[in-house]
């Protein structure tokens, strides 16, 4: 009986070496390649308006496509703010051209969806603008439901893909 017990125990550490282990190395570089592969995306996106000025549906579904095709689903955050120059009325500067300060005023996911979503639309920041996308994984990958498995280590809602990217627009873009 003792035997018996020693080779059953035996054949399933075995088992646990041979494909377990292997099978989450594997997943882990998966996700770790969809990490590249979505932070490349969000950077050129953000890139690519920034030196533009121009946002329009066309850039806004290849980047929803490109980073689709790692097999998972997004949740993906833009935030343009706004330079409004000069609202007030008090300076504190020496120029004296310029009344008042600048203030940002933001446009976040759904209004700016709203303002491309027309076919031919496009969505003109200028220069001084600030554009931004934040992008997170919604589902769970492989690699977290081997671990939720294994080790309980991560939650139902977390993520394991994410990437932010953020800059200034530095051309002025025109609408269509």
């Amino acid at each position: 009986m003792g035997d018996t017990l020693i080779t059953i125990i035996a054949i399933l550490l075995a088992a646990v070496l041979m494909f377990v282990f292997p099978l989450m190395t594997m997943s882990d570089n998966t996700d770790d390649i969809s990490q590249l592969s979505v932070e490349s995306a969000t950077t050129d996106f953000v890139d690519d308006v920034r030196t533009t000025g121009r946002l329009n549906m066309d850039k806004y579904s290849d980047f929803v496509s490109t980073i689709s095709a790692t097999g998972n689903t997004y949740d993906i955050e833009m935030e343009a703010k706004i330079m409004d120059e000069n609202p007030g009325k008090k300076t504190t500067q020496a120029i004296s051209s310029k009344i008042g300060e600048d203030v940002y005023y933001s446009m976040y996911t759904s209004q700016i969806l709203d303002a491309i979503r027309p076919a031919n639309s496009t969505l003109a920041l200028k220069e001084g603008d600030i554009f931004s996308a934040t992008v997170r994984n919604t589902n769970l990958t492989m690699s977290q439901q081997l671990k939720n498995f294994f080790y309980k280590v991560t939650g139902n809602n977390s993520y394991t893909i994410a990437a932010e990217h953020a800059g200034l627009v530095t051309a002025n873009g025109t609408a269509n």
